[in-house]
């Protein structure tokens, strides 16, 4: 069965990864419907672009909280939604107490300004076993613009034999060009389309 988001092909070299993804052990009993939300410590949401032609610069956010209203028998019912805190943006700049470049990429007019990011699933569309579609809208910099997310539904846990609670895994692509949303600084040095790869697991929300 499959869930969420709806994430396009991005990153090569990682997708090829996602075939080799270790499956769940099984007769292992899966995770029931019910509100879940990610686990920060199993979650990465991870993008780049292409600097000068030369390599794909690549960063990540560290504040993410997603919300999934799952659905099993129905995966296509379910629905989700994400927020991403700008200022959660982890670049690795060197020497960061000289420059904080992260700080310039969360708040600067000409980048993230500050604004959260969310997004929010519109339609979920089944194209294989375990494998999906989610659409929905995409906001930052105060605008927002349809994106479609492709994911893998990795599997699903009732109880995970160490917290004891139930777990989803998912993993998730998609690309596009940052312009729509207003962000061109620099183009074409540096690259339009932005590739966005994501990781996660989601736990039981607690009441």
């Amino acid at each position: 069965m499959f869930p969420v988001f709806r994430l396009a092909p991005a990153f090569l070299a990682l997708g090829l990864c996602y075939s080799a993804v270790a499956a769940v052990p099984e007769g292992t009993p899966p995770a029931p419907p019910g509100t879940y939300v990610t686990d920060p410590a199993h979650t990465s949401v991870t993008w780049s672009l292409d600097h000068m032609g030369l390599s794909h610069w690549t960063a990540r956010f560290v504040g993410v909280r997603g919300v999934l209203d799952w659905k099993p028998e129905d995966p296509a019912a379910s629905t989700l939604r994400v927020e991403i805190d700008p200022n959660s943006v982890r670049t690795d700049f060197p020497a960061p107490e000289e420059v904080d470049f992260d700080g310039m990429i969360a708040t600067s007019e000409d980048f993230l300004a500050g604004k959260p990011i969310t997004f929010v699933s519109t339609s979920i569309e089944l194209t294989g076993k375990d494998r999906g579609l989610i659409h929905g809208d995409l906001t930052f910099r105060d605008q927002t613009h349809p994106v479609t997310l492709e994911v893998i539904f990795n599997g699903s846990m009732a109880e995970h034999p160490h917290t004891k609670t139930a777990h989803l895994g998912f993993s998730a692509t998609t690309s596009f060009e940052r312009s729509r949303w207003g962000l061109d600084i620099l183009t074409p040095d540096i690259g339009d389309r932005i590739d966005l790869v994501v990781e996660t697991q989601l736990v039981t929300a607690e009441e």
